[in-house]
């Protein structure tokens, strides 16, 4: 099953300096049929102008992952972290049991990011924070674990959970194919160009939202005008 979700339906919020699409439920924008998939629980396009970010504030027990479309972000911690991420790379906040943080766009043009929650596997823990450097080359043709908690993908960013963000970057007639286990949620976001996944054709920030599928094999139109870069989750089911 596979479920197109376009950018144009998403949940929406615009603020002076943010201009956010939700593709599931978050702060005021609620739907009772987006609440998570699997134990995907959050993902949201943000559009940050310069001089904008969040303040200081709060999580706990949430693996969240921020993949750069466009500018950079500076974090800021509780626990003396601080770190620049820049376009194309991650950084990864694991709340654990409490973290303090801020996020700002510090840059002269606007940050574009994905704001990824996954629920982790166990609550608690001690929150950390990592950033990490993903060349856009190294991701030419093929899927790259960026954030993972799964054994043997090396190079990823841990989360707590037994869950993949992977990342890659398309050109024209590219084609790749991720295979999934029973059980497994996908969610797959065309974060730039478009693409076909099992014969859905996504435009630029469309979704699709995948499930009961043994394998999903993408392909960017061999008359494409521009390469394709995709960002990929794979997660387990809900645990209740």
């Amino acid at each position: 099953m596979i479920e197109l979700r376009p950018f144009s339906r998403l949940g929406r919020f615009d603020y002076d300096w943010l201009t956010a699409r939700y593709h599931f439920s978050f702060a005021d924008y609620h739907d009772r049929h987006r609440m998570h998939w699997g134990a995907l629980r959050v993902w949201n396009d943000d559009r940050i102008a310069p001089g904008g970010g969040f303040a200081r504030h709060g999580h706990s027990d949430m693996e969240i992952v921020t993949y750069i479309r466009k500018g950079a972000i500076t974090h800021r911690d509780h626990l003396g972290n601080e770190g620049r991420t820049v376009a194309g790379d991650v950084q990864v906040m694991s709340a654990g049991r409490g973290i303090l943080h801020e996020e700002h766009n510090f840059e002269a043009e606007p940050t574009e990011l994905f704001q990824i929650w996954i629920l982790p596997a166990e609550k608690g823990g001690a929150p950390y924070w990592e950033t990490a450097e993903f060349p856009k080359d190294d991701r030419k043709g093929r899927l790259v674990p960026l954030a993972s908690g799964r054994p043997g993908d090396e190079g990823a960013l841990p989360i707590r959970q037994d869950a993949a963000i992977l990342g890659a970057r398309l050109a024209p007639g590219d084609e790749v194919v991720h295979k999934l286990a029973p059980g497994r949620f996908a969610y797959l976001v065309a974060a730039a160009g478009t693409v076909t996944v099992n014969g859905v054709a996504l435009g630029t920030r469309d979704a699709a939202a995948i499930h009961e599928e043994d394998e999903i094999t993408i392909v960017v139109p061999a008359d494409a005008a521009e390469d394709a870069e995709i960002v990929l989750a794979d997660v387990p089911p809900l645990m209740r």
